[in-house]
Order: structure tokens, then sequence, then C-alpha cells
């Protein structure tokens, strides 16, 4: 059977001759046919068109595909045939291909086996070999005319059957030359929105009829919980008890499927089902792959859109209940986060299931206990800071929640409605996990630096303001915009010896825990030197050398201003300013303007100036005094300013001191939509005397 001698020449003396090498790329069988195409015009071949053309594209992709080297196309033509050689320039053994003369229904079905691709040649080619050489091998094969003799001189070597003629088959189910070239030139539409269905029916229909089967199925089932279906339908359903022919699709997994063929047995039915079913899982294969990849794309975005919400979210209650929002429906029927106590010990902290009405039982089984239940498998999956299996009814896995070393909780995620996790959703789970676990350990952290600064910041401002017969304090504080930062605003009402009452307020510079320090040490000094008798010029200097030596560049602005009763109900006050706005006086007849002399701010210079300034106010008079986070509360580059506080004051002559302090806190938040970007404090003294 075997033909190792390679195709003699000496018969085309009177022919066409065409040699040429090509690289190894999938341009090549298209140039080889060309190739061809020119030999078999030029010597008045074209019957031989069709077989010469298949069987070139066959040999030349099957060698770019599996030598990956240069080719020698070798075209011989002569009065009754054509010759075609491929030769490749890898090595390799004698007994890596199948070649031979034409064979009979056994032998076909050998070269089936090992060779799909040399299926065609056989059963094509009048004859065919492989030429083996130092430097690779060859494929040759040789077609002859219909009817035409053997060439004389001899086109193989001397094992080739002295009767081969055309090819012929004694079996009428033999396909033709262009039927095969229909079928292996089939392919998918590029620009079809699913083109696999119907690049699958014509695959089907068309070895279905070379094959001459009554009807045909292939199955697929992609893994995506729906099961197998039907990809294409070719002619009548199976008949019962029929013996079907069954090729599975060489297909990664989750894909699987099997085409099936309701066709008479033939020498050719069992190899082009499975060359067909070859061909189709190579597109599918392709599908698989797009799919995959597209899916890993969706699942980037979608981290890539849960890590913004989670980063956006300092709240942790919101955090929490966010989780679940973000896994059901996507990734599971249902999403239970539990986070762990201060005792160790697994609360429910959010849920949420895709039908709501199931939510009542799913909180009953979460909360049920026992060496069975959820809770034991949610504990275990803390312990182990490993994913733990859930078991039934609420089938599903546990992931821990750890986050810098430290274990939160677990997230508990039920199964898909239809079918299991697969391993990238799996993936993607772990992922959310960890990025949760993260958002929830930023948003305690934050909520306890939160918490912390507010409990600073009211420590270094007055429960209440007192009390006093004929004298109205009233206070208004915001807060920065960051309410985790401590600012370094400030007011105060203290007591004198002398009975009046020191109203106080200042700025320190800066903003955090160093400045709430500063902040607390000038409001205490304030105190006790004021608290000992000492004059206001007095204290101030001293308060400077206290911050002067303390250094840290840290300095205070501060308006300080002794209240005391004066004569026909008015109060008199000593006002004196260290580096402060001067607070704004407003009559009670109508009007309001700056009063008070400007001075040197704390802790900047070894001696300060703080001039005194006497007022007097009438009643129903009041003393209006604000830190720069008012004045400079910023829309775009405008600025609220001093002029616009005096104005925004004018209108509220006579008005209570609650009142004044709570439209001058209104007008400077609503200058602006941006948070406070400076803390804004707003204090009043007013003459109650009626």
């Amino acid at each position: 059977m075997s033909a190792e001698a390679g195709p003699a020449t000496a018969g085309a003396r009177d022919g066409a001759v065409r040699r040429v090498r090509l690289p190894a790329d999938r341009r090549t069988p298209a140039a080889a046919r060309a190739v061809v195409r020119s030999v078999l015009t030029e010597s008045h071949l074209d019957e031989l068109a069709n077989e010469a053309l298949l069987l070139t594209t066959e040999l030349t992709t099957n060698a770019v595909e599996h030598a990956r080297t240069e080719l020698d196309i070798e075209v011989v033509a002569d009065e009754v045939g054509l010759t075609v050689t491929v030769s490749d320039f890898a090595p390799g053994s004698g007994d890596e291909l199948t070649v031979g003369d034409r064979n009979d229904s056994t032998e076909i079905n050998e070269v089936s086996v090992r060779g799909r691709g040399l299926l065609l040649v056989d059963h094509f080619a009048s004859r065919w070999g492989t030429t083996y050489l130092p430097t690779g091998k060859g494929v040759w094969f040789r077609l002859d005319r219909p009817g035409a003799d053997q060439p004389s001189s001899g086109t193989i070597g001397e094992s080739t059957p002295a009767n081969a003629g055309p090819r012929t088959s004694t079996d009428g189910s033999a396909p033709s030359a262009s039927a095969m070239s229909e079928l292996m030139q089939t392919a998918p539409d590029l620009y079809g929105d699913d083109p696999l269905p119907d690049f699958a029916t014509s695959l089907l229909s068309r070895v279905a009829e070379m094959v001459g089967a009554a009807g045909g199925t292939i199955r697929l089932d992609r893994g995506d919980g729906q099961g197998s279906q039907v990809l294409a339908r070719f002619g009548r359903p199976p008949r019962p008890g029929s013996d079907l022919l069954r090729v599975p699709l060489t297909v990664q997994r989750p894909y699987a499927g099997e085409l099936e063929l309701d066709a008479a047995p033939s020498a050719y039915a069992q190899p082009l089902a499975v060359l067909t079913a070859e061909r189709l899982s190579l597109h599918l294969e392709n599908d698989r792959l797009r799919r995959a990849d597209l899916r890993r794309q969706v699942w980037l975005t979608f981290l890539a859109e849960a890590s913004e919400l989670l980063a956006q979210s300092l709240d942790v209650d919101l955090t929490l209940a966010l989780v679940p929002q973000l896994v059901v429906p996507r990734l599971g029927q249902w999403c239970a986060v539990h986070t762990t106590d201060e005792w160790g010990r697994l609360r429910l902290s959010a849920a949420s299931h895709a039908d709501e009405s199931m939510l009542p039982q799913l909180h009953k089984v979460l909360a049920e206990t026992g060496p069975d239940s959820i809770q034991a498998r949610l504990r275990e999956a803390s312990r182990s800071a490993a994913q733990i299996p859930l078991g039934g009814p609420m089938e599903g896995f546990a992931v821990p929640l750890i986050a810098r070393g430290q274990r939160l909780g677990t997230l508990a995620v039920g199964r898909h409605q239809r079918h299991r996790h697969d391993p990238d959703e799996v993936a993607v789970l772990e992922d959310v996990a960890r990025r949760a676990a993260l958002a929830i350990e930023n948003a305690r952290i934050h909520a306890e630096r939160r918490r912390v600064a507010q409990t600073l910041q009211q420590s270094l401002l007055p429960p209440v303001l007192p009390l006093v017969d004929g004298i109205g304090f009233a206070a208004e504080y915001v807060p920065t915009g960051d309410d985790a930062e401590v600012g370094g605003d400030f007011y105060d009402v203290v007591p004198l010896p002398d009975g009046r009452w020191l109203v106080v307020i200042g700025d320190v510079s800066g903003k955090g825990v160093q400045a709430a320090a500063v902040t607390g040490l000038v409001r205490d000094v304030i105190r006790v030197l004021v608290g000992d008798g000492k004059p206001l010029p007095e204290a101030l200097a001293r308060l400077n050398e206290t911050l002067v030596e303390r250094g840290g560049g840290r300095y205070c602005t501060l308006a300080l201003a002794a209240v005391g009763q004066g004569t026909d109900d008015q109060l008199d006050v000593s006002l004196h300013l260290a580096g402060h706005d001067r607070p704004v006086l407003l009559a009670a007849a109508g009007g309001a303007g700056f009063v008070g002399t400007g001075g040197t701010a704390l802790g900047l210079l070894d001696t300060i100036t703080s001039p005194a300034a006497d007022i007097t106010l009438a009643p129903g008079d009041s003393l209006i005094f604000y830190t720069d986070g008012v004045t400079e509360r910023r829309r775009g580059r405008e600025l609220f300013g001093t002029d616009r506080l005096r104005d925004a004051a004018a209108p509220l002559a006579g008005y209570s001191a609650d009142v004044v302090a709570a439209r001058l806190r209104a007008a400077a938040i609503n200058f602006s939509v941006e948070p406070p970007r400076d803390d804004i404090a707003v204090l009043v003294l007013r003459n109650d005397a009626t």
C-alpha cells in the first residue's frame, strides 16, 4: 500500500512546471491555489480544478498548522493530469503520516482515524504519497483526467498499481469534490449577532445530504444552567429504535455537545461526521473563548463599579447594606453579611434575597443554631479563614471577611437558581468579599475617628451658655465638611471675679489633633488667668508667652470682651482683639458697623499689642463675633466677606440673640452648595434689658 517514492516529473517534459516557496501563514493556502490554478489554465486541465484546488488547500493548511515552516509548492502538469507536491522543513519520522494509493473502505477508515485531512486526498486523488528528505518531508498527489491512461514514464514509485486510474467509488454515497469543497469552505457569518446556529445548520444539512441521512441534530450545553439545547436540526426527528450515528463535539468545559445523524452505515458516514464535528468544534471553541473573554470583561467592570460604590461610603451600616445589593441577583440567589462583635460572636448585619417573599425564611434559617446549622458553618468559615460550603436548605458557600489581618465576619452567598457557581464566579465572589471587608474596615476606622473628633470638639466648647439677667448669649457652630477632623475654632463665656462676664471667641491655625491641643491649652489658660483676676492685657501677654515657648508653629487669634452692667440699663463692654476680625455692632434702631481696633495674633511674636475699645450697648443692641470660616466661605472664586456679613446682619435689628446667630449661620451656609472648608462659629452678645 505505502508508496514512499516521490512523484517523477519526467512525464511533464511537454507540460507546465511551477515551483514556489511560501511562508507559513494564513495566506499560504490562497497563494498555493493561485499557483495551481495558473498551471491548470495553461495546461487546459480545467476539469480537474475542483479536486486540485480542494486537495491543495488541505495539504497546505495541514502543513501550515503542523509543520510551521516555510513551504515549497511544486506543480507539474502533463497531457493527462497534474501532480502537486507540498514540502515542509520540519524534522519527523516516517510514521507520522499515513500515505498510499487508492484504498478500499477498510483502509479509508484507517486513514480517517490517523489523519482527517488525508481522507480527502485519499478519496479524490488518483495516487498520492509521501517523500522523506533530510531537510523535511513532502506530501504529493496525482490527478488524472477521467478515462486517460497513466503517463508512460511513470509518475509514482514501483508500488503503484498498474491499473490505477481516475477516482471512482463502488459506494454510491461517495461525496463529490464540489460537495466536499462546499463542506470545507462553509464558515460562520463574521458580522452576525449569533452566527453559530446558522453555521451549524448549514454544516449539518451539507453532511446529512452527503451521507444520505434522514435527519440530524446538533446539541450543545454551554454550562450556563440551561442544559443541553438544540443548536441545529435537519430533516425528520430520529425514528424510535434507530441506531444513530453519534459524534461528540471536541470542546472544552463547560461546553459539551454531540452531533447525531440518522444515517445508514457507509464507509464515509463516520469520517465525514467526525470531520464536520471537528470543524464545528473549532468555531464553538472560538465562541467559548469569546464569551469567556466578554464575561471576564463584564466581571472586571462589575468589580470596578463595586469598588467605586464601596469606596464612596464611609458609613458602616450603609456599607454593610450595600454588599448584598451588589451580590444579588448577579452572583447568587441570596446573600447575608455577618459581622463579628466585640465578644467574637457573629451577628447578622444585612441580608438580601432575589425573591423578597423569601426573606423571612432566609432570616429564620440563618438564625438557627446547632452543629449542622448554617450558623455553625459560618463560624467555621470565620475561624478557619477559608471558603466553606453551606448545606441545604439554603445551599451556597461562605467566604470570610478579612481586612488587614482582622477577621470581620463572613459573606454567605446562595447558589444560582439554575446552576452552581463556576470557578470564575467563585473568584469574583472572593474578590468582592476582599473589597467589602476592606470597605467595612475603612468605614469602621472612619466612624471611630469621627467619634473621637466629635468628642474632642465637644470638650472644647461649652455645653451650654449661661443665663444672665439682662444679657443674652447665643452661639452657632458648624464644623468643617470633614467630620472626622477637629477644628481650631472655639468660643466660651466665663464669669469674672468682679461680677462681669468674659466673652471669648478664637481661632487656632490648622486642624486636627495638634490644633485641638492648642485650642484646649488656650481655653484653659484664659480661664485660669482671668479666674485669678488678671487684667485682660496681662492675660493676653502671658498666653502669648506660653504659645511662643511651646513652639510648633501654631498661632491663635482671639477676641475678648468683658461685659458688665452700666447705667440706664446699658452694658459696658471692654473689647480686646488679638489678630481677630472686628465684631459687628448691630444697633436696635437699625444699622450695623464694625467696632474695635485690631491687634497682634498670639504665638507669633515675643510681644503683642491689643488696644482696648470701650463700647456701650443700649437695650436691644447686639455685638456679633465670628471666625474666618464665615467670611472666607467660598462660592467659586467669590468669598462671603465681611461686607456681606454686615449687610446680612443689618435686617436683624431687634431680634433675639438666638435668632441673630441662627440667621447669620444660615446665610453663611447657604452662600455655597459646597461643604464648609473651615469651621464656622458665630457668637452673639445682646443687651436684653427692656
